[in-house]
């Protein structure tokens, strides 16, 4: 039996076909581009999401004959919205999670509702990325969209739409939009009536339980030359790649470093404490029924690495292709044991929790003539690790314990990154085999849904599988923690100063 993961990304679409141990047996993946017709605006062509996502379908499809796909399950990118008219057709690009523009609609929600009641309603602190200013932004903005709008789906539902289940959304990922009653499980009908938003407008819940919730269309069957396949509730991206890392259990974290760097913890209720509020971590409904995750965010991640290798780099980078090595290694090579004398500050698009700062820019400190680009390019590495620690300190403030980190993403396959990590976090690393976790979190679920498991815990313990284990080393841990109390004052120090620049 084959079961199909479809990651739809900020940035690009992957579908991969999984067996039941886990063994991915056909991948396809496309780039999509990001919009941004004015400063701090994010959007994106849902169609165009549409049709590459199709061709990977297709693709994976047709080399799955001899296995061919029962199910199929959606891992999305959270918060986008997109207004579709009767048909579903979108109205206006998606607008999304990482866009900026309502800052104006936020502060009527603080003045309106209040910061501390709507993270102890949602789980989800006051800010941009939410999709609930969104909504109210594009209802003062774009009173004809409004109008004429039929539903305002997410990437979830949009997709199961087109696939033939109709607009249905997972609990999981209705929990990110700022829109959904945390403990409750339902949509916060009192809220959306107070912000003049119908409950009739948006998806209809998934089953709390998750499972199938359609069939694909025969038209879809037909063209892609495969027989039923089932549509089964998916959920938020990183909540499917925690699944697919193998947190499937209350106490399990996992850190996924793509584009962005994210930290996944498992709980096994809502805890909606003031200091993560303050630090602008959301808490919300994990993909395994019964659980909740709670995450950060570093919003430059591995996309600061590929800033370096570009932009001041590109020689480096092409003769490291040419010689068929992979161009980050090459930029590494030489770098110094221990800690470098450099102190990077990762906020080259802003920072991410726990300040949660859309005005705060990147530093670098201590540059001397003495500085290397090997130096400079690990000190990279530790300045987006010191950041991640900062994180991992406030949850377990927040009395949020963390034993072991399960690493994934692009991040996971750089062994001096794992090394830092465990080294600076002082804690063990796990790595799983699969490191394109989500399309695997995606397709446990749909195993699920199919009987191939009898729960996501069993399908963890049949399917994910790990290649390596990181230990802290104590003299390199030790000699981290210095660095990470001067680092500590880096962003309160310079804040002043970024925010003029």
């Amino acid at each position: 039996m084959s079961l199909i993961g479809l990651d739809i990304g900020t940035n690009a679409c992957k579908a991969i076909a999984f067996d039941a141990q886990g063994n991915a047996l056909a991948q396809a993946s496309r780039e999509y581009p990001i919009l941004t017709p004015q400063p701090g605006w994010a959007e994106q062509d849902a169609e165009d999401v549409w049709r590459l996502a199709q061709e990977c379908l297709g693709q994976v499809i047709s080399t799955l004959r001899r296995d061919p796909p029962q199910a199929l399950a959606l891992s999305v990118q959270g918060e986008a919205v997109i207004p579709v008219d009767d048909q579903g057709r979108p109205l206006r690009p998606a607008i999304l999670g990482m866009d900026t523009r309502t800052t104006a609609e936020n502060r009527w929600l603080a003045e309106r509702f209040g910061p501390e009641a709507l993270f102890e309603r949602t789980g989800m602190p006051i800010h941009t990325i939410n999709t609930l200013p969104k909504l109210l932004w594009i209802q003062r903005h774009e009173p004809e969209v409004w109008r004429c709008a039929r539903r305002f789906l997410l990437y979830e539902d949009f997709f199961l739409s087109r696939l033939g289940a109709g607009p249905i959304i997972s609990h999981c990922l209705a929990s990110r939009t700022q829109m959904y009653a945390l403990r409750q499980g339902t949509w916060a009908k009192d809220l959306l009536a107070a912000c003049g938003i119908e409950v009739e407008r948006l998806a209809a819940l998934a089953p709390m339980e998750g499972g199938i919730v359609g069939e694909l269309a025969p038209h879809l069957a037909q063209g892609w030359g495969c027989g039923k396949v089932a549509l089964v509730s998916g959920g938020h991206d990183q909540a499917c790649a925690a699944l697919g890392s193998g947190i499937a259990l209350a106490g399990r974290a996992m850190v996924s470093t793509g584009t962005a760097e994210v930290v996944e913890v498992a709980l096994p209720s809502p805890q909606l404490g003031e200091g993560l509020r303050r630090a602008n971590i959301s808490v919300y409904r994990h993909v395994v029924p019964g659980l909740y995750l709670a995450m950060t965010l570093n919003h430059s991640g591995g996309l600061l690495l590929r800033w370096f290798r570009d932009a001041l780099c590109p020689a480096e980078r092409d003769a490291a292709l040419a010689a068929g090595r992979d161009p980050y290694d090459a930029l590494l090579e030489g770098a110094p044991e221990g800690p470098t004398p450099l102190l990077v500050l990762p906020h080259f698009a802003g920072s991410g929790t726990p300040w949660m700062d859309t005005a705060s820019k990147g530093a670098i400190l201590g540059l001397t003539f003495q500085t290397t680009r090997p130096m400079l390019a690990k000190a990279l590495l530790e300045g987006l690790t010191f950041e991640l620690r900062l994180n991992l300190d406030i949850l377990r403030e927040g009395s949020i314990a963390i034993d072991v980190l399960h690493a994934v993403g692009g991040g996971a396959r750089s062994d001096l990154w794992l090394h830092l990590k465990a080294d600076i976090c002082r804690l063990p690393l796990r790595v799983p085999r699969v490191t394109d976790a989500a399309c695997l979190g995606a397709a446990l679920l749909a195993g699920v849904a199919m009987g191939c498991y009898a729960s996501p815990q069993e399908a963890v313990l049949q399917a994910v599988r790990y290649r390596q284990e990181i230990a802290p080393h104590p003299a390199s841990a030790q000699a981290y923690e210095a660095r990470y109390a001067l680092y500590r004052q880096v962003y309160p120090t310079l804040a002043p100063i970024l925010h003029a620049l």
